[in-house]
């Protein structure tokens, strides 16, 4: 029976990884990247089902909504191959059950994606180019073509393979075991990784003010006091104030401390109001309410908000 078994070889495999780049290429609002999706799995539906009719449905089942990183989709890739090679060898595996393999990974591990790649190494990558650049090198553009091209397809290769190792564990568990570990396992990452750039990607500050007090002398810079030549500044006073604002901080640039609701609540938890805003979003969310709707309250909030002088 296994000599009869109908396998992706090594190059099909990578055919598939090659079209995978593509995934973006056909991007639309209704169902994102399904197109590109379907494009990297044509050589494994090719190679696994012989018969025009299973073709058109196995197309057609991966023509549904898909969105995630580009990079880490790869590992999704990997699982849904081995899916689709059990299900070509008679294995019980229903379209629901892909799709559904698909939907539980994608979403964890979007959020893992941009922080890596984006966030992380590009920015490296490109500093280190540019560093040699700006000194008339190059090397500088050519590390980063090189350096970039060449993680970026070996991280495609290795975790594409890993998720088709992985993939053919799966389905000899259907019942959801391994893959229920997996997908919580991709959780917990994303929610983790999310979670730390909540303060990058929200931002509120409210402004209303708490106190103002009188600072006594030498708790602020007293530019009246500066050494003054030709109605400005001198060099020596100018150093003089960069050393003072060094000591004295933000608080020393005023003879007024003021005192805002903003800065109170950072004292009290830096980025309290972000994440306070987020769990709210999530919970919104979770009792169904629309997208759209809570977009339009944050413009109304927001702008109102301003309008009142409190943020």
């Amino acid at each position: 029976m296994d000599e009869k078994r109908i396998r992706l070889t090594r190059a099909d495999r990578m055919s598939s990884c090659l079209r995978h780049q593509f995934l973006q290429g056909s991007w639309n609002y209704e169902r994102m990247q399904n197109g590109g999706w379907c494009y990297a799995m044509i050589p494994a539906i090719r190679k696994l089902y012989p018969n025009k009719d299973d073709r058109i449905a196995a197309l057609k089942r991966h023509m549904e909504f898909y969105n995630t990183h580009p990079y880490v989709s790869a590992p999704v890739l990997g699982v849904t191959l081995a899916l689709e090679e059990d299900r070509a060898n008679g294995a019980q595996v229903e379209d629901a059950t892909i799709q559904g393999v698909k939907v539980g990974m994608m979403g964890p591990l979007a959020g893992v994606g941009d922080p890596v790649f984006w966030f992380t190494l590009r920015p490296i990558l490109g500093a280190l180019g540019a560093g040699l650049a700006l000194s008339g090198n190059i090397a500088g553009p050519l590390l980063f073509f090189f350096a970039w091209n060449i993680i970026r397809l070996a991280f495609l290769w290795w975790t594409q393979e890993f998720g088709y190792r992985v993939g053919t564990s799966i389905t000899k568990d259907l019942s959801g075991g391994l893959m229920g570990r997996i997908t919580e396992g991709a959780s917990i990452l994303g929610m983790f990784i999310i979670g730390a750039l909540v303060q990058r990607w929200v931002s509120i500050s409210f402004t209303p003010i708490v106190s103002q007090v009188q600072q006594s002398p030498g708790a602020f810079i007293d530019w009246a006091k500066l050494p003054l030549a030709n109605g400005g500044v001198t060099p020596e006073g100018l150093q003089m104030a960069l050393m003072q604002y060094a000591d004295l901080g933000r608080n020393g640039l005023d003879q007024i401390k003021t005192t805002t609701l903003q800065g109170n609540l950072d004292q009290l938890v830096p980025g309290l109001a972000a994440v306070g805003l987020t769990l709210l979003c999530c919970f919104l969310l979770k009792r169904k309410v629309s997208p759209i709707a809570i977009i339009v309250a944050l413009f109304v909030v927001g702008i109102a908000g301003r309008l009142l002088g409190l943020m």
